[in-house]
């Protein structure tokens, strides 16, 4: 495995779908899915495998050739960052959805919670594993996190939210230590929901977390956003929950800066973890020049030594223009290179 530099640069997640294999039009069209929506692909599903491993080889290459440091594989199988992982447990029907108000109010069809859930396979082993042998450089898989499922969830079976969480949470944490044991050298969790619901988080959320994380060994990240700018137009000043994770066992934690203009004084809560920093805007397919992302980089400094910040994006590339998706990440990577000789770091 290459060794990464000081300040290396990474993807959130997920990278631009290539419109041969997905339709981005009406993906954009709609909230991201909840359940299953095999409509939006483009290839027939006896093809559809093979497709879906071709386009993620584009998508690490096109990491590589940006000279991104930590590559992920886009989460190209994915219709969305989420319903790849949570369809896939027991006691979920997805035949026959729910209906659950997303983060921004509206109703959205869901996964009813019809029995215990269970986690019954590893499943994105196999995606690791393709990405594994793919690549030589540092990898990360993502993994929807059991709090945010539990939002995004008809529960029919349990008490309450809190019991669906931590039975979430153990499907969680039985995928994260498979995915460290077939290779993975961070395995991310994305926790958008507890911005969203901050009093929920409190209550239930972070011991949801927590035992996600139980006996991990690992290098692992938790990433909190405020939703896809595609869809989720205006950004609050401030996170609502981010202080907490001060104690959680998790190493890295990802924010958004760019297109919130984040006053980084937040960053102070955030103690010892190393901050996966957003500093790319995905409101916008403009590219930033390399000063500007090197700008926001540098703002973090005072809060946060150079050696405990990965340069991000804002969150997913997903509904990026290939183009700007690969333009904004060759500003990444020049920006590294920048402040690393700035620093004198390699």
């Amino acid at each position: 495995m290459i060794p990464l530099p000081t300040l290396p640069t990474s993807l959130v997640g997920s990278y631009a779908q290539p419109e041969w294999l997905i339709d981005r039009a009406r993906l954009a069209e709609r909230f991201p899915p909840r359940v299953r929506a095999r409509e939006l692909w483009r290839v027939a599903p006896e093809l559809l495998a093979q497709a879906q491993d071709d386009a993620t080889e584009l998508a690490i290459r096109a990491q590589e050739r940006a000279g991104l440091d930590i590559v992920t594989d886009g989460e190209i199988r994915r219709e969305s960052y989420s319903n790849h992982f949570a369809t896939a447990l027991d006691g979920i029907d997805i035949d026959n959805p729910g209906t659950a108000l997303d983060r921004s109010g509206h109703p959205n069809p869901v996964p009813r919670i019809v029995g215990p859930i269970r986690r019954t396979r590893p499943i994105e082993v196999e995606d690791l594993r393709f990405l594994r042998a793919h690549t030589a450089r540092t990898i990360k898989m993502t993994v929807p996190g059991p709090f945010t499922m539990s939002q995004q969830a008809q529960n029919e079976h349990y008490p309450d939210a809190e019991a669906a969480a931590m039975d979430y949470a153990a499907a969680v944490n039985a995928e994260i230590r498979d995915l460290f044991a077939a290779g993975a050298d961070i395995v991310q969790i994305d926790e958008p929901y507890m911005q969203a619901r901050p009093d929920q988080a409190r209550a239930y959320g972070l011991a949801a977390l927590n035992a996600a994380l139980d006996g991990v060994t690992g290098t692992t990240a938790v990433h909190i956003c405020f939703g896809y700018a595609a869809i989720i137009h205006e950004r609050p000043e401030a996170y609502s929950f981010l202080p907490e994770l001060a104690g959680c066992p998790v190493e890295q934690v990802s924010i958004e800066t760019a297109q919130s203009g984040l006053d980084l004084g937040v960053l102070s809560d955030l103690k010892d973890k190393t901050v996966i920093l957003g500093v790319i805007d995905l409101s916008t397919s403009d590219v930033e020049p390399v000063e500007v992302v090197a700008d926001r980089v540098c703002k973090a400094f005072d809060r946060v030594p150079p050696e405990r910040v990965v340069i991000a994006t804002d969150c997913g590339m997903k509904y990026l223009p290939r183009e700007s998706a690969e333009g904004k990440m060759r500003a990444m990577a020049g920006a590294a290179l920048l402040l690393r000789e700035e620093l004198g770091r390699s």
